[in-house]
């Protein structure tokens, strides 16, 4: 199974768009040189930054999605990725995070709410089947062609 990142990183306001088409660009064939793949970018466009960093109050927003394989090539996948953005004179800023193990668990939590009756526990489901029971009781015990009481 693949390792899922998402990795945000915070251009310098002035970079015009080649530059960031190019950067994007670099960026894919240095992942896919070291085993994994970018599945997708997102634009988010200029922000005001929440705080100064390196002199800047605005920053480029853009979200990478990537793929590595779970093994020891998966985490120099990373690595080598996050060491090009902090040489790369662009990049103010960048943050990386595993977001596999977080759809992992969202998985298995629905698994379990899925298994569940919705809405009744275990003494709930114990009141359901006695009144089930007891309404086939009582149908059994009505004549075929007479009104219910």
């Amino acid at each position: 199974m693949d390792r899922k990142y998402e990795v945000m990183f915070i251009l310098r306001p002035d970079t015009t768009d080649e530059d960031v088409d190019r950067l994007l660009q670099q960026m894919e064939t240095n992942v896919a040189a070291t085993g994994g793949r970018v599945t997708g970018f997102e634009r988010m466009g200029k922000r005001r930054l929440a705080y100064v960093v390196r002199k800047f109050q605005e920053g480029i927003y853009i979200l990478a999605f990537v793929e590595a394989p779970d093994s020891a090539q998966g985490s120099s996948v990373v690595k080598e990725l996050e060491r090009r953005l902090r040489v790369q004179e662009l990049v103010i800023k960048f943050q990386t995070v595993r977001t596999d193990e977080e759809e992992k668990r969202l998985a298995k939590v629905k698994k379990l709410r899925d298994s569940k009756v919705r809405g009744r526990g275990t003494q709930g489901q114990a009141a359901a089947a006695a009144a089930a029971a007891q309404a086939a009781e009582s149908a059994a015990e009505t004549p075929a062609g007479a009104p219910p009481a």
